[in-house]
């Protein structure tokens, strides 16, 4: 079969009725900062189908923005073609903006993004100061994180935010 994509309340009204399970694709460090209470948190680089709930009840699937709820429903198709599901269109942001809850954790940890800009922004300021001082063979590793933004942007995989994913402060 195939996916779908549908709106948040489209997903909630389902979810609401018991017609739907809902699952998370995100990492474990991002389904803490704030998921949609009752989801079943199926990370992207573990799903497949053997991890689906057995049930007769639709599967939603979101993430942060949708794109990554879309790869997780096609890896889930590409293993078993006669899966249906249902992607939300704009993840668990526009289902905030739906204004609709979330479960939020008590403590206030970075998330994920964040801890990316961070890290990147300190190694940035470090290279720079150190090919200034030091040696311009420092301009390298500037490149080298540039190229790796480059990748980020364009493809949508960030190798740096999956590092920080499974460090022990993320789990």
């Amino acid at each position: 079969m195939t996916y779908q994509n549908i709106s948040a309340l489209e997903a909630f009204a389902k979810y609401q009725n018991n017609e739907a399970i809902l699952i998370d694709v995100r990492e474990p460090a991002e389904h803490q900062q704030g998921h949609i209470s009752g989801s079943l948190l199926l990370p992207l680089s573990k799903i497949n189908n053997a991890a689906l709930p057995k049930s007769n009840k639709e599967i939603i699937v979101y993430c942060q923005k949708g794109l990554r709820g879309q790869k997780a429903c096609q890896k889930l198709i590409n293993e078993n073609a006669s899966l249906s599901l249902l992607n939300i269109e704009g993840g668990i942001e526009s289902w905030q903006s739906a204004q609709l809850s979330i479960d939020k954790p008590a403590t206030n940890t970075l998330s994920l993004d964040r801890q990316v800009q961070l890290f990147i922004g300190i190694l940035l300021i470090l290279f720079s100061g150190l090919s200034l001082s030091i040696s311009s063979s420092f301009t390298w590793a500037i490149m080298f994180i540039g190229a790796g933004l480059l990748i980020a942007g364009s493809t949508g995989f960030c190798g740096l935010a999956r590092l920080l994913a499974i460090m022990p402060w993320n789990r």
